[in-house]
């Protein structure tokens, strides 16, 4: 407008000087300053945050929780975060912490507000009931006031540029056992000039005025139904597990839980593996579930040595009935020896030569061909006076 008007164009620092000397600009109000008593508030909020795992880099969501008095902090790294992630975490953290505090302020997050903002916010029912076994409840802070849980706000910018600066991590288990070593021997023993003293010499004093946990502490997992594929696995988060080959068609139940997967049967318990975190389209199989075929014996029995050797038209006879039967065919060439053994050589062999050039293996037709063969030297067949 300057520019346009009067043809004048000043600096920027030069603008914003006259802007300020004409009392353009709305004056900045005092900063407040939010005092927390030892075990009155703690506050939660995540932050997507860049790390490398098995040497590629992927983006990962870091969820903390801090103590708003003694500021003693607890992080970790999740692929995502949905509710279930989140009880995992919380419930981890107050195990870490000891204890937990009344109220946790969270930003107006949808994995835990269903509805509303600020005071009005309407809170998910099984959050709320998750957070009340553990014995606080969550208030979410006005909108546009981030500042209301700035203890858990600040950090994250150290997070990042601390400890993940110049570390590589082999998987997600890696990452947080490193993250909770950090927190435990950095971030909470070194000491804030704001308290004086390290986190942990504060959170030894505000200790005894945290919220004890629950003598049983809420499990947490996932429940669903899965019907298993014809390659004996069930999909769940896009991996597959595998299970014994007997149930495939039907229909198992499988609980996810934080570092592993169980699926049963009803009461049965079918399957526990290894829970697959960070990774897509992955196939994870348990020894013994998917076993090799086992190659059939084909070593002759002792039938097919014995009925071999005497005749090339029953040699061929009996390697053509081996082929094309089950297994090794000891069934058929036992029967077979009884033919050779119960009836005249020559007749026996006839009809084995006209059984193999037309490709016949049924042995009671075989049987039924060499009695034809043998009626005229072991029975009578026509009816005379003596027959009358």
């Amino acid at each position: 407008m300057l520019q346009a008007e009067l043809g004048l164009n000043p600096g920027y620092s030069t603008l914003t000087r006259w802007i300020r000397e004409a009392g353009l600009r709305t004056p900045p109000k005092r900063s407040g300053e939010y005092v927390f008593a030892p075990g009155q508030e703690m506050q939660h909020d995540t932050s997507p945050h860049r790390v490398t795992l098995a040497g590629k880099p992927l983006m990962a969501q870091c969820a903390s929780l801090i103590l708003a008095y003694s500021r003693c902090l607890f992080i970790q790294y999740y692929p995502r975060f949905t509710r279930f992630e989140a009880k995992q975490f919380l419930l981890e953290a107050v195990c870490f912490l000891a204890g937990c505090c009344p109220t946790c302020v969270i930003d107006n997050t949808s994995v835990i507000v269903v509805d509303g903002a600020g005071d009005e916010a309407v809170f998910a029912p099984e959050m709320v009931a998750f957070a009340r076994t553990l014995g606080f409840a969550f208030r979410a802070h006005p909108v546009n006031q981030p500042d209301r849980k700035g203890r858990v706000e600040r950090p994250f910018a150290w997070v990042e540029g601390h400890f993940l600066a110049g570390r590589t991590f082999a998987d997600f288990a890696d990452l947080n056992q490193q993250a909770r070593a950090w927190c435990e021997k950095v971030a909470n023993a070194k000491p804030k000039r704001v308290l004086g003293m390290a986190p942990s010499a504060a959170y030894a004093m505000e200790r005894p005025c945290l919220q004890p946990l629950p003598a049983v502490l809420p499990p947490v997992y996932q429940v669903a139904e899965r019907v298993v594929d014809l390659y004996g696995f069930v999909s769940i988060e896009t991996n597959r597990y595998s299970v014994p080959e007997r149930w495939v068609g039907k229909t198992l139940t499988v609980y996810l839980y934080a570092s592993e997967l169980r699926i049963c049967a009803r009461e049965q318990l079918v399957a526990i593996h290894p829970r697959l975190i960070g990774v897509r389209d992955t196939k994870q199989k348990l020894p013994g579930h998917h076993p090799t075929p086992q190659r059939r014996d084909r070593t002759p029995p002792p039938e097919a040595t014995l009925l071999q050797g005497h005749h090339p038209v029953l040699d061929a006879y009996v390697a053509a009935l081996v082929k094309q039967a089950h297994g090794r065919g000891v069934r058929p060439l036992r029967r077979l020896l009884g033919f050779r053994r119960s009836y005249p050589e020559s007749p026996f062999l006839a009809a084995v030569a006209q059984a193999l050039k037309f490709g016949l293996f049924d042995l009671g037709r075989l049987e039924a061909m060499i009695l034809q063969q043998v009626a005229g030297d072991f029975f009578r067949l026509d009816r005379g006076d003596d027959d009358a």
